[in-house]
């Protein structure tokens, strides 16, 4: 197991986060997927949080990122979903038909620390995610 590490620590913390459409609405593919999940690389960058695995369902993403002890994840989740909900309904005007305000994601989310189950078997789960549905 190769750890991270700062000037003062050593550290490895995995997180599992689930993010959901406003209303469950089933505005996500490929396409969208794919430019949200860059979205959320780079900004991560800030915030010292890197990506581990992502994908998505219909109405939702699974994400698994790794972050740094002094990382706010509250704030990095609130600061992603806000300009991703922003650009995403600007680059895909479409979607705006099945969503109405300016909300693209729900206002609540679930963030799981994934330090009791095998990493390489909460990958195998989101990858998994939504191949029964597509």
């Amino acid at each position: 197991m190769e750890l991270d590490s700062n000037c003062h620590s050593v550290f490895l913390l995995y997180y599992h986060l689930v993010l959901v459409v406003k209303y469950r609405r089933n505005v996500f593919d490929d396409t969208i997927s794919e430019f949200a999940k860059d979205m959320f690389v780079r900004i991560g960058v800030p915030y010292h949080i890197t990506l581990v695995q992502w994908n998505h369902d219909k109405d939702h993403v699974h994400i698994m990122f790794k972050a740094h002890p002094k990382t706010e994840l509250t704030k990095f989740i609130n600061a992603y979903k806000s300009a991703s909900s922003r650009i995403i309904k600007k680059e895909f005007p479409h979607i705006r038909k099945y969503l109405w305000k300016e909300m693209f994601w729900s206002k609540s989310f679930c963030l799981l620390t994934t330090g009791g189950a095998p990493i390489e078997v909460i990958k195998k789960y989101i990858e998994e995610q939504g191949q029964k549905s597509k």
